[in-house]
């Protein structure tokens, strides 16, 4: 009798174990089981959105499932990201975040979520570097003129943004504390209409990503003054960094990273994340890439987080530093 029990208990367990071999391996498998919705906290057209759609078709191959972009703009991408966070873990939510994301924990005293509890990395994408621009009409055409200038005449040097908080804001605002200069902070409602008002001359400064910046420079109605990297852009070789110019530390960019919300499986997460990086990767999506003047990232689960805390350290001294208020 006890040694019929003991074998039975030996099958028992066996089985057990065989069971939760095979079970993980069934989950894994059976995911994505329906559409994955990537949800983008902006409007449709800009960089974000534009970046997540570079994912669609790659990912919809990978996994033979539809990847559909759900736009959710609002409150400096505040609702979208909620949206992410409140979304069920079960690896068929994902958001795609900028800068905003980790300037947002500080700016705002209470946020629907918690960014470190509630979401979790799976890739940063990319990074595109800033360019300054500076107007026709402009009493500088060089980073170091520009810094005489402000020095020279503190608070007569205005510089536009896309918005309170933007990447093009507070790397300005590094850009005045680096250089102990005092200028003049003028917040629009978007690149488009900042960049308006520096071709017409009515503002003389202002850091955007490439892409809307070249023709109007090629044309010669703007000048490119220096890049916030650590090396020249290769669709700009001849416009030097802020770095070679003798601001060091004048690092500033937008980027895009994909998010999760946390409880995700993290074996679902990898299997995103790897799919991920391989279109970021790719020739074909590298010169995609190479067009909107960002270096193709695409980084594990792991390097994101810690690249995610990095950004809302650094920022967060900025913002508090400057004394950036939305008011």
């Amino acid at each position: 009798m006890s040694t019929f029990l003991s074998r039975r208990r030996l099958v028992q367990a066996t089985g057990a174990a065989l069971a939760s071999a095979v079970l993980p391996a069934l989950a894994q498998t059976s995911w994505p089981s329906r559409p994955i919705r990537i949800i983008v906290p902006y409007t449709a057209g800009g960089f974000t959105d534009q970046m997540a759609r570079l994912l669609t078709v790659g990912l919809q191959k990978q996994f033979g499932q539809p990847v559909v972009i759900d736009n959710k703009p609002g409150a400096n991408s505040i609702i979208g990201v909620d949206a992410v966070a409140k979304s069920a873990p079960d690896g068929h939510t994902f958001g795609v975040v900028i800068p905003a994301f980790t300037a947002n924990t500080t700016l705002y005293p209470k946020l629907p979520y918690n960014p470190r509890k509630d979401l979790m990395g799976v890739s940063l994408l990319g990074v595109s570097p800033l360019v300054a621009a500076v107007a026709p009409n402009a009493p500088f055409k060089t980073v170091k003129e520009l810094v005489a200038y402000a020095k020279a005449n503190p608070g007569k040097v205005s510089f536009a943004s896309s918005g309170t908080g933007s990447a093009a804001h507070l790397t300005s605002e590094l850009l005045k504390s680096l250089t102990k200069t005092f200028m003049v902070h003028i917040p629009y409602r978007g690149a488009a209409p900042a960049l308006t008002d520096l071709l017409g001359g009515q503002v003389p400064l202002f850091l955007d990503p490439p892409p809307n910046l070249i023709q109007p420079a090629k044309a010669g109605r703007i000048t490119l003054i220096g890049v916030a990297s650590e090396k020249r852009l290769p669709m700009l070789p001849d416009v030097p960094t802020f770095i070679e110019q003798g601001v060091p530390g004048m690092l500033g960019s937008t980027w895009a990273s994909m998010i999760a919300p946390a409880g995700t499986p993290r074996d679902i997460v990898k299997r995103m994340s790897d799919a991920v990086n391989a279109i970021i990767q790719s020739d074909e999506t590298k010169a995609k890439l190479d067009t909107m003047g960002t270096f193709g990232e695409g980084t594990t689960p792991e390097a994101c987080d810690a690249f995610l805390v990095a950004e809302t350290t650094k920022w967060g001294k900025v913002i508090r530093d400057a004394g950036v208020t939305l008011d």
